[in-house]
């Protein structure tokens, strides 16, 4: 018999597993899987606001507790790395307990974590602030780790597509966030609190209403009913039916390698543009402008992006990563201080690379990894690619110090391309043309 593919339903039952067809009041997988995608894009939309916090004034409240720009980058660097524990913990627990309460947990730390930076802010106290961070982290990592959300119950050839469903979503909030800068920071200012602590006020909010709608409304668990789905058929709807993009663990190296660059750049430029931009005479709201710019380019194109990998095959699209990155380093390189649109333009072609990098390398990891593993090693992917964040984050505030922006910027570009060599020894190692890479139910 025929598998009916995850999202089209099945005949399978197993008595006693929640959201398995079959089992009396279980939904279809097809329905289920509606349901789940509305409610991930509600919870993204959220905490989209609420990752933009730290985005647009982590660095500049940092310097102006230190008095370095040297230092600068260090917010960036401890909330990526701690979004790298995090990574970890809502991987483990979604692999033990599904992904709801993973991911409620995950969001409801990155509001604790919020209410620190504040009160650090407040008490104008570094160290309770770069602490703080790393509960703040805990918001960003979730944000990522939903998108494996999406992919869970989908058909193998819209996989890349629920996946873009779930990050584009992320939008709305990603891009009003840092142009509520100014905005924030008065009425923070207003109840005492130093100004630039004013987003996280809106990222505390916004990520405790984000864990608030997964714990109520991610039912049933997407992870738990596609668990269920393989156990009535007796396969792994991981691999079941999903083309042989890449065999084994060069797969998931691959996937994760061309994630962690795409981070490594894109954190690395876009964590000193609000400084270039302060350095040049610009305030708040031009680098919340070039932000939400740069935002809106690594979420808005996701539709797209997930046509395009699962029309043409991931390979094809991290390689078109590698190369945008590099015009938007060029760009960023040789833009005036003074012309915010260039940066803005700059900026979103940051944005657009990353995008293309993260769902071509999502796609590559969902189409390799067992179902009994995939949440534990998404979770471990993502600690890569937090890492990856963390080292653009330390060692852009030293470039700039030591070389300037526009040095950063030219060698992120160049580091990007780093990616072709890596896609071109996967094809020839698995002696398959791109062509192969293509699904099978494509034109």
């Amino acid at each position: 018999m025929t598998r009916p593919a995850p999202g089209t339903g099945t005949s399978g039952s197993i008595p006693g597993v929640p959201g398995v067809p079959g089992v009396p009041g279980a939904p279809d997988a097809a329905q289920a899987q509606r349901h789940i995608l509305r409610v991930l894009v509600a919870s993204q939309v959220l905490s989209g606001a609420g990752l933009a916090a730290g985005v647009t004034v982590g660095a500049l409240l940092a310097r102006k507790m230190l008095g370095s720009t040297s230092l600068a980058g260090l917010p960036s660097a401890l909330f990526t790395a701690g979004s790298a524990l995090t990574a970890v913990a809502v991987g483990r627990m979604s692999q033990a307990r599904g992904r709801r309460p993973g991911l409620a947990a995950g969001y409801l730390t990155g509001a604790v974590g919020s209410a620190g930076v504040i009160t650090a802010a407040v008490l104008d106290n570094p160290v309770l602030l770069f602490l703080a961070l790393f509960g703040y982290a805990a918001g960003t990592a979730t944000n990522l780790q939903a998108r494996y959300a999406g992919a869970d119950l989908a058909h193998p050839s819209h996989r890349a597509r629920a996946v873009s469903t779930v990050l584009v979503a992320t939008t709305l909030g990603g891009v009003a966030g840092p142009n509520l800068a100014a905005p924030t920071g008065r009425l923070a200012a207003s109840i005492g609190v130093p100004a630039l602590a004013g987003p996280f006020l809106l990222s505390g909010a916004a990520y405790a209403l984000a864990a608030l709608v997964l714990a109520v409304r991610l039912r049933p668990d997407p992870l738990l009913m596609a668990r269920g789905l393989a156990q009535a058929d007796a396969v792994d709807t991981a691999t079941a039916g999903a083309p042989d993009r890449r065999e084994g663990r060069g797969s998931v190296v691959l996937g994760a390698l061309v994630m962690v660059l795409t981070q490594l750049v894109m954190v690395a430029i876009m964590t000193m543009t609000p400084v270039h931009l302060h350095d040049h005479g610009h305030g708040t709201a031009a680098s919340g402008l070039v932000i939400a710019v740069h935002i809106g380019a690594m979420y808005l194109p996701s539709p797209l992006t997930g046509w395009l990998v699962d029309r043409y095959g991931p390979l094809r699209i991290a390689a078109v990563s590698g190369v945008t990155l590099l015009a938007a380093g060029l760009l960023a390189a040789t833009a005036p201080g003074d012309s915010v649109a260039l940066l803005a333009l700059a900026l979103g072609l940051l944005g657009l690379g990353w995008n293309f990098g993260l769902v071509s390398g999502t796609a590559i990891i969902n189409d390799t990894v067992p179902l009994a593993t995939r949440a534990r090693t998404q979770g471990m992917a993502d600690v890569s690619i937090a890492i990856a964040g963390a080292t653009g984050g330390l060692s852009s505030g030293l470039v700039v110090a030591a070389a300037g922006y526009p040095v950063l910027a030219l060698t992120g570009g160049i580091l990007a391309l780093a990616v072709l060599p890596a896609v071109a020894a996967t094809v020839t190692r698995a002696k398959t043309p791109l062509a192969s890479d293509v699904p099978s139910d494509s034109p």
